[in-house]
């Protein structure tokens, strides 16, 4: 698996762009300002180094150290400075009550492996900690304009729900729009978007 993205991470490109997901732009605010951020699945580091750029203490975990070269390229280069850890998500541990926000952009895991993640985020989040997450529904296989082509890959608004308990959705909704981050999202496109908090105690 990790020689597939280091493959594609290598390109001299950057493949999904060096600017942020949309969503996740508009979804930033909700996240405690200044607080510590866990970018899932980061990739080649658009969407950590934008939220650095916004004062959050930033890590990217990712199974590619190539990807996660070029997060640090893009970082210096922004003139920011982010975290960075080469780990598979099938054996990287979420610190429990740790984090202010933790996003997942098109992170895209089988079903029991998600299953697990998203129960280590919530026990990850602090107290008022936001969950933010973009991610193609099975109706993306129609499209074919980016995101893996296995349907038990995707998610829905239902599965959300399921598999995010203890958090309280501030926006959970299924709709098609325009992405365009690089070579491999580029049309309409098929998600689901969630921005879920973690209720103060």
């Amino acid at each position: 698996m990790n020689n597939l993205w280091d493959d594609r991470y290598s390109q001299p490109e950057y493949v999904y762009g060096k600017e942020p997901n949309d969503f996740l732009v508009g979804a930033t605010p909700f996240i405690p300002k200044k607080g510590r951020v866990l970018c899932l699945a980061e990739g080649q580091g658009r969407n950590a180094v934008y939220l650095a750029s916004q004062g959050y203490a930033v890590t990217g975990v990712d199974a590619s150290a190539v990807g996660l070269a070029k997060a640090q390229a893009l970082a210096a280069d922004r003139g920011v400075k982010i975290e960075t850890i080469v780990a598979d998500l099938s054996e990287f541990k979420i610190q429990p009550d740790a984090w202010d926000g933790i996003v997942s952009i098109f992170c895209h895991l089988p079903p029991h492996l998600r299953t697990d993640i998203h129960r280590q985020s919530v026990a990850g989040l602090r107290s008022g900690g936001v969950f933010i997450l973009e991610a193609y529904t099975p109706r993306q296989l129609e499209f074919k304009t980016g995101g893996p082509p296995n349907v038990d890959l995707m998610m829905t608004a239902a599965i959300l729900s399921q598999e995010l308990p203890g958090l309280e959705f501030q926006h959970l909704r299924e709709i098609d729009r325009d992405i365009y981050e690089g070579e491999y999202h580029h049309g309409i496109g098929a998600v689901v978007q969630a921005i879920a908090i973690k209720a103060s105690t």
